[in-house]
């Protein structure tokens, strides 16, 4: 062994194997020496052609052969890129006659899994890239088609999986998500179950129904839903009613989630606003253009020039004022300390809503007293219910990223993997980095 092979075989990394050549190869097969004066053909890859150097091991055991029961043509990996120059990894294996497994496997390779023309690290590395790039700007990256990558990121994100300790699920999220207008999917929604304690995807399932909901709790064994402590969830039917049918779960505490919550008093906070102006006439429609956000926003959230202008609206109606002052009132009690404070909070804005004769306060009354035990679970409670709507923003970043997904099972694990390794601390960006991969195979020659 040269001088020169002796370090390509250190920088290969892997016992039992040699560099046996290397050389650069064009496109059309051609062979040079030197990459002297190649430095516009990108397209020139360096070859290593390696051997082994110890005896071969079967690629279903791991036991040692002597016994070769055929000669393999050569055979090449793509391997990472090096000095800017794409790397591929050629060596003539052999199909071994395994006594222990009574196989005729081909013989084990350290860097790469069977049937892949990939090396591990290679996929590691696409994997990586594909986490935050598009499938089709790492594919163009690296010379490879979208099917390649997708495999080597669901190869490394089960590796990821397997190598971590699934947390209980004793808190859960559920909450639905539009799929958008341009989908030619039958479902328009889908249903995410979450862990409320970190914040991580568990199941996902096409539909927003009462049997999407079912479907996953028919996956849950005894002992899972034994440990369940709580439910969050919006003010969707279907959800709470397959929750209440099940006869293990159905007196486990619900918690309304309180963004959902206001999100419903604000749609009658805008329906009253758009009555008011936008109904009325032109000069109504002229002092009320602009004003939307105003009147929903929270008072301590808008800019002094915003505030004038909102009693100036206020002072204009008095049936806006006081759905304004309802909408107040429901914040502070769904931050209440306590399910007793809580309870004389909602009492007064049912008061409030209950003998008005305009329709969305009637509305807005018939659903708070429809859904009062679960708002009033959250002055027991208080579960993280923020993670549910953050989840739903990584979605959005993950498929505005990869302009779609149509497998389920490979998008839940990419958005586990995000959600349970953020890039905030040393340990979170070695975790992020190292995303499963397993080190080589010791000795696998």
């Amino acid at each position: 062994m040269g001088q020169r092979t002796k370090l390509i075989t250190e920088i290969f990394g892997f016992q039992g194997w040699k560099v046996k050549e290397a050389f650069f190869e064009g496109p059309d097969g051609r062979r040079y020496e030197s990459a002297v004066g190649l430095e516009f053909m990108r397209d020139v890859r360096l070859v290593l052609r390696v051997e082994r150097q110890w005896m071969q091991r079967c690629s279903r055991c791991g036991a040692a052969c002597r016994v070769v029961h055929e000669r393999l043509q050569a055979r090449r990996w793509k391997d990472l890129p090096w000095a800017g120059r794409p790397v591929e990894v050629e060596a003539a294996l052999v199909r071994v006659k395994c006594r222990r497994c009574g196989t005729h496997a081909v013989e084990l390779v350290p860097w790469a899994d069977p049937y892949q023309r990939e090396s591990k690290r290679f996929g590691q590395h696409l994997a990586l890239q594909a986490s935050s790039m598009p499938v089709m700007h790492v594919a163009t990256q690296h010379g490879v088609s979208w099917s390649t990558v997708h495999r080597a990121e669901m190869a490394a994100l089960r590796r990821w999986e397997a190598t971590r300790s699934t947390p209980p699920l004793r808190q859960v999220g559920i909450d639905e998500k539009w799929l958008g207008r341009r989908h030619r999917l039958e479902h328009h929604f889908v249903t995410i179950i979450s862990n409320l304690e970190t914040g991580e995807p568990v199941w996902i399932g096409p539909g927003r129904g009462q049997k999407t909901v079912q479907r996953w709790l028919a996956t849950l064994s005894a002992e899972q839903k034994a440990v369940i402590e709580l439910f969050a969830l919006d003010m969707h039917g279907p959800f709470l009613a397959a929750i209440r049918a099940d006869p293990v779960l159905g007196e486990r505490p619900v918690v309304h989630d309180p963004f959902h919550v206001m999100k419903r008093v604000n749609q009658a906070v805008d329906e009253t606003r758009r009555d008011i102006f936008f109904r009325a006439g032109d000069f109504a429609r002229a002092m009320g253009r602009g004003a939307r956000w105003i009147v929903l926003r929270a008072w301590e959230n808008n800019s002094v020039e915003d505030q004038k202008r909102l009693v100036e609206l206020l002072a204009f109606n008095r049936l806006l004022a006081r759905t304004y002052i309802i909408k107040e009132t429901m914040r502070q009690v769904l931050r209440a300390p306590g399910r007793a404070s809580m309870t004389a909070g909602l009492r007064h804005v049912l008061r409030r809503t209950q003998a008005r004769r305009h329709e969305h306060l009637r509305s807005l009354h018939d659903s708070l007293v429809a859904h009062r035990e679960e708002i009033l679970a959250l002055g027991e409670h208080r579960p993280a219910t923020g993670r549910i709507e953050a989840l739903n923003n990584k979605w959005e970043t993950l498929v505005r990223r990869g302009r779609g997904y149509r497998n389920y099972q490979h998008f839940l694990l990419k958005l586990r993997f995000m959600t349970a390794n953020p890039i905030r601390s040393a340990d979170g960006t070695r975790r992020f980095i190292a995303l499963g991969l397993q080190p080589p195979i010791p000795k696998a020659a």
